[in-house]
Order: structure tokens, then sequence, then C-alpha cells
């Protein structure tokens, strides 16, 4: 897998043993989505169901910092240290569940960005936790990557669909978190 824009831009990063399991973001929507998101300079970025670090990398690529990967499957933390090595400033993994660190961070992120298994039930549940804690900053953006087939609300919480895009049978959603 290549990082597709930035500083970056070419590099090859591996992907942890299990990829089916980790269903690696495609190439494509990764480069549609940063191609959104434009010039990240100055901004924070959190990447949560890191995997094989790919996201975040492609921020950090763009100028975003400070970065934050956070994965549970310890058998992936060593690829996702790997791949995060390239960069030259420091990317801090967190080997976690994302429910759990969602429920304990008070560092607030000006993106985060939920790529979670797509047979993963708890969608919902996981942006409302996103709005709820003090990850999400005044304004943020949160993107959730999921399949066509699962349905997410308009809103959730203090959290507004502002734009979505769909790439085969996947769709990423960006909600803005509104002023209270």
């Amino acid at each position: 897998m290549r990082i597709t824009g930035g500083i970056y831009c070419g590099r090859t990063i591996e992907i942890p043993d299990g990829q089916l399991e980790i269903r690696p973001a495609m190439d494509r929507m990764r480069e549609s989505v940063f191609a959104v998101l434009g010039d990240l300079s100055g901004l924070s970025f959190l990447d949560l169901f890191s995997g094989s670090g790919a996201i975040a990398l492609e921020a950090a690529s763009r100028g975003a910092w400070p970065v934050t990967c956070v994965e549970r499957d310890r058998s992936k933390f060593p690829t996702l240290l790997k791949n995060v090595a390239i960069c030259e400033r420091r990317i801090e993994c967190k080997a976690q569940p994302v429910e759990l660190f969602l429920a304990r961070n008070k560092q607030p992120f000006d993106i985060v960005f939920l790529d979670p298994p797509f047979p993963y039930a708890f969608k919902q549940e996981l942006l409302k936790a996103a709005d709820s804690g003090a990850s999400v900053a005044e304004r943020g953006l949160v993107l959730i990557h999921f399949p066509r087939e699962d349905r997410l609300p308009e809103r959730v919480g203090s959290l507004q669909v502002e734009d979505e895009r769909s790439y085969g049978r996947s769709i990423v959603r960006f909600y803005r978190r509104q002023r209270a």
C-alpha cells in the first residue's frame, strides 16, 4: 500500500498479517477524502481503528500535527509502529480499545477518523461516544467509513452531517461538531 499525497507521497507501507481482517482503506478512498480535507497544516488528527496507520500517515503527510493512532489488536502493533516511523515527527500510537480511549481521552482533535471493521455493530454508539467525550474539538470534524448497507443518522448529539462521499460499497460521512 502507498501513501497517496503530501510529503510522503509514494512511500510504501506494510499491511499487518490478517489484512482481510483489518480491511485497509482503499487508495482511491483515501486520496479522495484527503483531497476534500485539503491542507491539514496546524490541525490535530486522531485515527481510530488504525490498523496499518495508513490514514494517520496520509494526515501527517499533508501537514497534520499532532497525530495519534489507536489500535486495540496488539498483533498489528509492530507493523503500525514500523509504518509510522517513516515520519519525521512522532506519531503517538496507543494499543487499547477505541471505546476506552474515547471515554478517557482529554485532548481535543480537529479531525477524528473512524474506520471500524465493517461488521462492527456499534457505529452509532461510537459516534455518540466521540461526541460526548473530549476527543472532538469545537467545530471539529468526525469522519466515519462504513458499509453502504448501514444506516447512520444525520445528527448525533452535536455532530451534524456536512458531507458524504460514496466509494463502491462503502461511504465516508463527514460530521461537523456544532456549537452548543
